[in-house]
């Protein structure tokens, strides 16, 4: 029983370490790859207090090195789903009624084990099972699922401060319950830090919850689970299951105690969910939270006044980092024609130097794409491009796959602004161009707003502030992330909370108070001293 009023560490950022040669964190990381390389590890379920191993093994290899072998996941059935709703919900009761304290305390553990005895070792598995170089492993796998971890548990107890006023003989109270039933957590290949904080963060508001990770991120989230427990999280809270996303929906979807879905994935499989939800409706105890951020085509709208190398840059690092699978990821740039030339120069430039190979060579700043199925998705546009009239590649366009899945950055001169690449996600090193009229910048910006469905991230790049004023006014749905004069990716827990809308999701901002108050089903409590004792009231009295 809480005795006490208890302030949480104050907010801060985790510092990212630089990994520049000499340093001492860089050394322990390649040696960390070195080991990581020469054991072949299997990973669990882990459901309740076990860890079950199926027997049905699937392999786990670099996508960079794909005829390697990391090790194996044991692939789970809808019968494990069940039984980890069953072990959530017994989990539930103690979960719920702890002390709030308690429950930050051991999200505040993981993160130190995070910051400290663990880093190497979830940076390595995020860079050898997500092909991330050491920088972009980083800044995900280390810092910002730190920051999550420890940034939500000061924006659970600013939740549980927000109290109504009361009023003379009055007390009234609020308090912040967990959803009843438990959640479902869906998270990608591509972030490490997202999946550590969709199940992580209802958690921490004493909901219990099902995590299914994607499969090719299964390396970096045992990592996650190992520090769950060794941070103290009791079983049963988080459930990691391993189980194919239809066959686990099928359980999940239409058990009466489903309370919310935090979800990170495609448009059309949320679309899906929803739809799904949506027709088991009647069968719930409550009404289901529905919390998702999925796809984005993500813009730069340049203006005439635009510095043209922090532009270039700009596009360089926000389409190509990470290969350009990254939600917020530069995909479609608009530049007016006056600084085009000078533009195209300085990418060229950039992308002579830029090396591409696999993460465990720190000079590799473009590693290999996730799977097959997504080389050859990205490679369909980019062969489709080679042979349009109405587009040519001006910057890369070469591929290989015969030791990992490598594209080289590639960079798309579309001669329409309805070219299939300025309009549909891609999720790949692919940038697409349109060169527009110096003078026509209001058209464009109007452009911008109606080419794609999705409303993730843009950018704009001016240093006429009318410019500026113009398209972030009338770019206002245009995207939840808005930046000016610098690249559209890198958002940062905390600074820049995350999410977008139309077709990018539910935009509840992760990083933020916002979506903590998803995970809670506030209940009022007023409580009257002395109590009345007859149902009259003054205005009665006669006369």
């Amino acid at each position: 029983m809480s005795k006490g009023v208890f302030l949480v560490p104050a907010l801060k950022n985790e510092p990212i370490k630089s990994y520049a040669p000499g340093t001492a964190e860089r050394a322990e990381l390649k040696e960390m790859l070195d080991q990581a390389r020469k054991v072949q590890i299997e990973i669990p379920q882990y459901i309740g207090g076990g860890e079950k191993y199926s027997g049905k093994k699937v392999r786990l290899a670099p996508p960079h090195d794909h005829q390697h072998v990391l090790g194996y996941f044991h692939e789970g059935t809808a019968a494990d789903v069940k039984l980890a709703i069953t072990e959530a919900l017994e989990a539930r009761t103690k979960w719920a009624a702890m002390d709030w304290e308690q429950r930050a305390a051991i999200f505040l553990k993981a993160a130190d084990l995070i910051a400290g005895p663990y880093r190497a070792e979830i940076n390595a598995a995020t860079m050898l099972g997500q092909s991330k170089n050491a920088y972009q492993a980083e800044i995900d796998s280390a810092c910002e699922l730190i920051d999550f971890l420890r940034m939500n548990v000061n924006f659970m107890q600013e939740i549980y401060e927000q109290q109504p006023i009361s009023s003379d003989g009055i007390w009234n109270r609020m308090e912040y319950r967990p959803l009843e039933g438990f959640v479902f957590a869906i998270t990608p290949f591509n972030f490490t830090a997202i999946a550590g904080n969709l199940p992580a963060a209802p958690a921490l508001m004493g909901n219990v919850t099902l995590w299914k990770p994607a499969f090719t991120q299964v390396y970096a989230a045992n990592v996650i689970m190992k520090v769950f427990k060794e941070a103290g999280l009791p079983d049963g809270v988080i459930n990691m299951i391993l189980v194919d996303g239809p066959e686990a929906g099928e359980v999940v979807f239409k058990h009466p105690d489903f309370a919310g879905i935090h979800f990170t994935g495609s448009t059309k499989v949320f679309q899906t969910i929803w739809k799904t939800i949506g027709e088991n409706i009647a069968g719930y105890k409550t009404f289901p939270r529905i919390v998702g951020e999925t796809g984005g085509k993500d813009f730069v709208l340049a203006h005439k006044s635009a510095n043209a190398k922090a532009l270039a840059t700009g596009l360089v690092r926000g389409a190509f980092e990470y290969q350009g699978q990254k939600c917020s990821a530069a995909s479609r740039a608009y530049i007016p024609s006056n600084i085009w030339e000078e533009v195209k120069e300085y990418i060229h430039a950039d992308l002579a130097e830029i090396k591409m190979g696999g993460v465990e060579d720190f000079g590799n700043f473009i590693n290999a794409v996730i799977d097959e199925k997504a080389f050859d998705k990205i490679v369909g546009y980019i062969d489709a491009a080679k042979a349009s009239q109405e587009a040519e590649i001006i910057a890369g366009g070469t591929y290989d796959k015969s030791v990992g899945y490598f594209i080289a950055p590639t960079v798309i001169l579309a001669h329409s602004p309805d070219y299939v690449t300025l309009c549909e996600e891609i999720f790949g090193p692919v940038l697409t161009i349109y060169v527009y009229d110096e003078n026509k910048f209001e058209e464009t910006v109007q452009l911008v707003d109606q080419t794609s469905p999705y409303a993730l991230t843009g950018a704009v790049f001016a240093t006429d502030r009318y410019a500026i004023e113009y398209a972030t006014t009338n770019l206002v749905n245009a995207a939840g992330n808005f930046y000016i004069n610098d690249k559209p990716t890198g958002a940062v827990v905390g600074q820049q909370p995350f999410g977008g809308a139309r077709a990018s999701g539910t935009n509840d901002k992760a990083g933020s108070i916002l979506n903590l108050l998803r995970w809670v089903s506030p209940r009022v409590i007023k409580e009257t001293f002395v109590s009345p004792i007859s149902y009259q009231y003054p205005f009665l009295k006669k006369e």
